[in-house]
């Protein structure tokens, strides 16, 4: 799956200020300044931003509580899980470490970042387990593969339904997610009938597609049912009559039939049958003519 982002402000002009203060300096020591130098203003590195995979983190200390990016993630995570993305700010975080927002500055820049950070720890949940010891496979079942990825990933986003939110647009860029995506390639990339990475790179997005929208279809629902209070018999109970009456009007006889006929699935019956319809489809591509 790929994530999108959602627009974070950036440091506040308060909090900037507050780290060029006497309390900044005796909250982040000189003992605890980035490994790595700033390049000079003439160099490539200077021209390109460094993103927060690459820069290094500061070193830790145990008083007054220690601080890493793993133990910020992490936090930000539980807030998420909580309260949603609304839920989930750097005071916020720095709050529920016992620290001040300041020394946070220290190991990202914006929340944007965290997001970014945030979001790749939830890959890191999706990531499929190493595999034993030994040559990859020269072909594999893709299939088993692909479903088996989308499973997880489904898993992952109704335990962290905020990862939801995040779903589509451009790809993400962390460690985790690009292994994700690198094992999703390489599963196809390695199997019989896909020709070339354009075919492979296709079969993966429509996968992908129909993850991402079944996923926040799905998490929608959910919180459609937390909000208004009845759960899904509750409200085909309350809205019965209303449908019942449309559907006697003679004017949709499909769905009708749909409503009548149509046998009981729960949300894992739903989900894995209509990825077994892509999944088919793209058998289908490979064979044909």
């Amino acid at each position: 799956m790929r994530a999108r982002r959602r627009t974070a402000p950036e440091r506040p002009e308060a909090e900037a200020s507050m780290a060029d203060s006497p309390e900044a300096e005796a909250e982040t020591p000189a003992a605890e300044a980035p490994a790595a130098e700033a390049p000079a203003p003439d160099s490539p590195e200077a021209a390109t931003p460094t993103l927060v995979w690459e820069r290094p983190e500061p070193r830790s200390r145990p008083t007054p509580s220690p601080l890493s990016r793993d133990r910020i993630v992490r936090a930000a995570v539980e807030l998420a899980d909580a309260g949603g993305l609304d839920a989930v700010s750097l005071r916020e975080v720095a709050a529920a470490l016992d620290t001040g927002p300041v020394r946070l500055y220290r190991y990202l820049s914006t929340e944007e970042e965290l997001l970014d950070l945030m979001v790749d720890a939830v890959y890191g949940e999706i990531i499929a387990p190493e595999p034993s010891a030994g040559p990859a496979p020269p072909g594999g079942d893709w299939r088993r593969d692909l479903r088996s990825h989308a499973h997880r990933s489904r898993a992952a986003a109704l335990r962290h339904e905020w990862f939801a939110d995040l779903l589509g647009g451009r790809p993400h860029l962390g460690p985790n997610a690009l292994a994700d995506f690198e094992a999703s390639l390489a599963a196809l990339r390695r199997a019989p009938g896909f020709e070339g990475i354009d075919t492979v790179l296709a079969a993966v997005e429509a996968v992908d597609a129909y993850l991402v929208g079944a996923v926040r279809k799905e998490v929608a629902e959910a919180r459609a049912e937390r909000t208004t209070g009845p759960d899904e018999q509750q409200w085909q109970a309350a809205a019965g009559p209303y449908i019942g009456r449309m559907l006697a009007t003679g004017r949709y006889p499909t769905l009708s039939e749909a409503v009548v006929d149509a046998a009981a699935r729960d949300a894992d019956t739903v989900f894995d049958t209509g990825l077994t319809y892509v999944l088919d489809g793209i058998a289908a591509q490979l064979s044909a003519p």
